[in-house]
């Protein structure tokens, strides 16, 4: 059986899309970046902590741990806050490109596999009275970088460079190749 070590509702989502069985057991750490920590440093340790911490619980289960990260100019944008803080990170993105990391760490046989998925992503230049609505609608308040690539904001993303399931929360054909050579799946 596989552990899903998050409640996200996207990445459940993006599982269920690609046909993967698995149970919701949410891990509880601190997801704090540590100083001097790369982007995508971070997003792996962060990773192979929700999963070790649930594999602990579930020693017989494969694990999947995730975390996303939007990163601009080496600066990590974690979920807003609150509104101003929203509005400050969609101002930051507006009519640039950022990344998008995502560290993957699967647990099986108590044997953690970490690995990451970067992807450019390229977002127009936004009004400031459309991030004022966009901020309005409730979508961004938790969602790292402050944006939903499924949602409204796809509005304004010109281009992506990599894997789309990423940005929505979880590189899946990254975590299939993971599945099938660590947990024989």
């Amino acid at each position: 059986m596989l552990v899903l070590a998050s409640a996200s509702p996207r990445r459940q989502d993006l599982l269920r899309a690609a046909g993967i069985c698995f149970e919701v057991q949410p891990a509880h750490i601190n997801e704090d970046p540590r100083s001097n920590e790369t982007v995508k440093e971070c997003a792996e340790r962060l990773a192979r902590e929700k999963a070790l911490a649930v594999a602990q619980v579930r020693p017989h289960d494969v694990v999947l741990g995730a975390d996303t990260l939007v990163a601009i100019d080496d600066q990590i944008l974690g979920k807003p806050v609150d509104r101003s803080d929203a509005i400050r990170m969609l101002r930051m993105l507006s009519g640039r490109e950022h990344q998008v990391i995502t560290g993957v760490c699967v647990v099986a046989n108590g044997q953690p596999r970490t690995t990451s998925e970067a992807t450019k992503v390229t977002m127009a230049e936004i009004t400031e009275q459309e991030i004022i609505d966009y901020v309005a609608s409730g979508e961004p308040m938790d969602k790292a970088g402050a944006y939903a690539i499924q949602g409204i904001a796809s509005r304004w993303i010109t281009r992506i460079e990599g894997d789309y399931s990423n940005v929505v929360g979880l590189p899946v054909a990254l975590l299939w190749q993971l599945l099938r050579g660590r947990a024989g799946l």
